[in-house]
């Protein structure tokens, strides 16, 4: 269970940590309102992988969200989570994620705007050689970054539970706010959280995955928000909310003034190792979707192959690198999560919804089921479907983008379907 746990962890603490508690002051200008804010994400973010643990002991099969879908729904439904993964939401992750390690390397080696995109494209290139060679060099690294960031992180909120300065933001008046930008500011806490559900795919190379993901989804999710619970708290502890607000790293800021002037370095180090992990992890998993889908007859049959000699869906692994370095090279980071965020919340609701439907055949059988049923997966619908239309009213045209390329997958698996079809 230790690397199934390392790999929730690892992947949720990406480099979103260290950058979003910004995104979320700008909505949310309250020192309570913010507390609120993380722990409404952190209680959706374990509804969702309590959700996602129940469909994993029932379909412990490589995949993850695409089985579930599949088995719920249809195929059409599954294939478009896969295709969304690869062209929108999982590339577009490692390529984000990839552009925060190369900002934070600058730190300590400068680099223009093209020196920034071949850093990132490196440590995707890098990565994905890694874990083209097999799932216990990936494993390995995955386990090492994640006890890295962890400890790190337990360090600075050591540090700063025994600071003795003046508490910068408890002095501030919590101000009146919106309900428009308490939603929005838990859309971009969860993008932090973002992540949860990537353990499922790698379901048929993990020993008694019915027992052991439901476990490691539980215990990674409280693990990372206790994280989440004591940086912000840290943050907001030694900054003047302004500050928080208005900062483009907010955890190095709080670093200098923990630990004076080298506090930004050190910051900027544990950011990297934070991003490597992160990276490692969603490379990891991302490809075994595709195998998946290749064998299910939904994608092109040589995406499916595995290496004779390192037991990879190596050809899978080569083309969401590709794709991936494509993304990293030609969009901002801001482009690339918000294009993700309201694409992948929409599978979610469909995720949970697709749980109650199960729900009800007599074959389902899963050796876990959600606590709270059917309030968990209701509210979890119900609040991903609001952040859902939020964030399309917020950012229309980039919704309209991210969607269009979705939904330009039903032509395309039908196409590919009915030639098939004949030719059986």
């Amino acid at each position: 269970m230790t690397h199934a746990t390392a790999m929730v962890v690892g992947t949720i603490i990406g480099a979103s940590i260290f950058v979003q508690p910004s995104e979320i002051t700008k909505q949310m200008p309250s020192v309570t309102g913010i507390i609120l804010v993380w722990i409404a994400a952190g209680v959706l973010t374990l509804f969702g992988a309590l959700v996602c643990a129940e469909l994993a002991s029932a379909f412990p099969q490589t995949g993850g969200v695409y089985v579930f879908l599949r088995e719920a729904w249809s195929r059409p439904v599954g294939f478009l989570w896969g295709w969304a993964m690869f062209w929108v939401m999982h590339s577009g992750i490692i390529a984000a994620i990839a552009t925060i390690f190369a900002r934070y390397t600058a730190h300590f080696v400068p680099l223009d705007a093209t020196g920034l995109r071949i850093v990132a494209v490196g440590v995707i290139l890098v990565l994905s050689a890694v874990n083209y060679l097999g799932v216990r060099h990936g494993g390995l690294v995955q386990n090492v970054f994640t006890v890295a960031k962890v400890a790190a992180i337990a360090g600075i909120v050591a540090v700063g539970a025994l600071w003795s300065g003046q508490t910068a933001s408890a002095a501030v008046a919590d101000t009146a706010v919106s309900a428009n930008g308490f939603i929005l500011a838990i859309a971009a806490g969860l993008f932090a959280y973002g992540g949860w559900h990537m353990v499922t795919y790698t379901a048929g190379e993990t020993k008694e995955p019915e027992r052991v993901i439901p476990r490691a989804l539980f215990l990674g999710t409280l693990i990372v928000t206790a994280c989440y619970a004591g940086l912000n708290a840290v943050y907001l502890k030694v900054l003047p909310l302004d500050v928080v607000r208005a900062s483009g790293r907010v955890a190095a800021d709080a670093a200098d003034v923990l630990l004076g002037g080298g506090g930004a370095s050190l910051m900027a180090a544990l950011v990297m190792i934070s991003t490597f992990g992160a990276v490692n992890g969603i490379i990891l998993v991302g490809p075994r979707v595709y195998y998946q889908m290749a064998r299910d007859g939904t994608l092109f049959g040589w995406a499916g192959a595995v290496h004779p000699r390192f037991g990879t869906p190596h050809r899978a692994i080569a083309i969401q690198a590709v794709w991936a370095s494509v993304l990293a090279a030609t969009n901002t980071y801001g482009d690339l999560f918000r294009r993700v965020i309201y694409t992948e919340w929409i599978f979610f609701a469909a995720m949970a919804a697709g749980l109650m439907l199960l729900r009800r055949r007599a074959d389902y059988r899963p050796l876990y089921r959600v606590w709270g049923y059917p309030a968990v997966p209701l509210i979890f619908i119900v609040a991903s479907l609001v952040i859902v239309v939020m964030q399309i009213r917020d950012k229309p045209w980039d919704s309209a983008v991210g969607l269009g390329m979705v939904l330009v997958g039903l032509p395309v698996y039908f196409l590919w379907s009915r030639p098939r079809a004949t030719t059986t």
